[in-house]
């Protein structure tokens, strides 16, 4: 079974002897339930004095790490599934449910694969479930459905999802409405575990703009001195961070932190593969997508709270088989989406990637052939989250390329407008204008963009919200219309209007 968890916790620190690497109790709780440990010790016979104290009182805990999962519990190649993860966790780190063992996440578990993002990451959980995670960080994507969504999936998590820097704008409190936690206390091996969590504070411009309005994201620091203190009380032995923030900005935490009783931060939201220490306190980052994970072991022991890291690690996900009953949990969601996302609609001669710039005008270029009445679409490159592959494009191809629920909108914008939002906004993806030296050229007309003119432009709605730094386009014209139209309609239409087989693939030109 998984450990227990408490969502109540009180704190108050201990303060860290650097040179010794030893955590002082600073209240009676603390000290009573250290001389508890040692009368159970003394009352079995073992000896807790001298040089050679009883190794009864020390225990170890490994914490295995990843992030930003994404949903690939099938994996991005068929050796690498969430399934092959779990079963190389038994063979390499010796993992079983009931040892002396903690599976965290830095968060954004679900938006990625048609199998999790139609289902608006149920899946995902289900799978976490079986593979007994402990606690996740929020990421800026576990947002992108909407705080609705959030909350039921954390209600359908057997482990708490934490963020003790989000806060409700009206009250400056955590949503614990919602199934956010500020942290979390589990108790592994005899040891106690404080975890907090943390999110990026890029999420109000890295998930639809609209669903966190209501939220504010405090500093990272001022969240972690807010909230250690409440799991001292909580009497604990060892404290982890878990964070959706990138390995630099988490670096300069650890620097600002160093008095805080922190022995291990997890990183995430950059994909990066991490194990190493920084100013003594350890850094993991699990790499992406369930192709990686990283671990990190401690020796604490139970009298003094010394703190000792034995190791830390990275490893792929290679080498295993899979794990039955992971498989099985994937193998029924791709069954229950199959039938809905099976349907073919192209089939392609060549892999598209999506870094070339072919496929973001084939995306564009489809909304304008769709609204004639339109002069210039633009959208986001981070939109597009996986390459056109060669082959088969069935509609769960296109859900895994453009997974998020983002609509169109049409809107009136003078010319101004629009070089504002394609010198601001993070990588702008434009059809209806082209480059000619240092000015755009409206495409319809060859003629150019006038600063003064209105031109009627599309847009996503993730952008109409702010998010990418596109905050410019509401603010010009805060009345646009919400076409209703998923962004990739468009474009999965004008693939099927092409009518291509095995025997007629698409020719895509780069």
């Amino acid at each position: 079974m998984p450990a227990q968890h408490s969502d109540t916790g009180l704190t108050l620190s201990k303060r860290r002897d650097t040179s010794a690497l030893k955590w002082i109790p600073k209240n009676r709780l603390t000290v009573l339930r250290r001389l508890l440990v040692l009368s159970a010790l003394l009352s079995s016979g073992c000896s807790v004095t001298g040089t050679d104290q009883s190794a009864n009182k020390f225990r170890e805990l490994t914490i295995i790490y990843t992030n930003d999962e994404h949903g690939w519990m099938e994996g991005m190649e068929p050796h690498q599934s969430a399934a092959h993860l779990f079963q190389l966790w038994r063979e390499q780190e010796g993992y079983y449910p009931e040892g002396p063992f903690l599976v965290l996440s830095g968060g954004d578990n679900w938006t990625g694969p048609a199998i999790s993002t139609w289902s608006e990451g149920r899946s995902m959980v289900e799978a976490m479930n079986a593979m007994q995670y402990d606690a996740s960080a929020v990421g800026n994507h576990e947002f992108d459905f909407g705080l609705d969504v959030i909350k039921a999936r954390a209600e359908e998590a057997d482990f708490p999802y934490l963020s003790a820097n989000t806060r409700w704008r009206s009250n400056g409190l955590t949503p614990t409405d919602l199934g956010i936690l500020p942290y979390t206390v589990t108790t592994v091996n005899d040891i106690r575990v404080g975890i907090v969590g943390l999110t990026t504070l890029d999420t109000p411009t890295a998930t639809n703009p609209d669903n966190v309005r209501e939220l504010d994201f405090l500093s990272y620091e001022r969240a972690l001195r807010e909230t250690l203190p409440a799991l001292e009380a909580e009497d604990t032995d060892i404290n982890l961070v878990i964070a959706h923030v990138c390995q630099e900005p988490l670096e300069q935490l650890i620097y600002l932190t160093q008095d805080l009783d922190i022995a291990l931060f997890g990183a995430g939201h950059c994909n990066e593969l991490i194990a190493r220490e920084v100013q003594g306190t350890v850094l993991l980052g699990g790499g992406f997508h369930f192709t990686a994970y990283a671990t990190a072991a401690f020796s604490i022991d139970l009298i003094t709270s010394e703190v000792r890291n034995l190791s830390h690690s990275a490893r792929s996900n290679v080498g295993s088989v899979p794990d039955r009953s992971i498989a099985s949990i994937v193998s029924s969601w791709a069954r229950q989406t199959e039938a809905i996302l099976s349907e073919e609609i192209a089939f392609s001669a060549r892999t598209l990637p999506r870094q070339e710039p072919a496929l973001g005008q084939l995306i564009v270029g489809s909304w304008l052939l769709a609204d004639s009445s339109a002069d210039v679409a633009i959208t986001n490159a981070g939109g597009i989250r996986t390459d056109l592959p060669a082959g088969k494009i069935d509609v769960g191809t296109l859900v895994s390329m453009m997974p998020f629920d983002n609509s169109i909108i049409a809107l009136d914008l003078d010319g101004n407008t629009i070089r504002r939002a394609l010198e601001a906004g993070a990588r702008p993806i434009v059809g209806g204008l082209h480059r000619a030296g240092s000015d755009w050229i409206l495409t319809k007309h060859n003629e150019p963009l006038d600063d003064g003119q209105i031109y009627r432009v599309l847009v996503n709605s993730f952008m109409y919200a702010g998010g990418d730094k596109y905050d410019m386009v509401a603010r010009a014209n805060p009345d646009g219309f919400d076409t209703g139209i998923n962004y990739r309609q468009p474009f999965q239409d004008w693939l099927k209007s092409r009518e291509s087989s095995v025997d007629n693939p698409l020719l895509i030109q780069p």
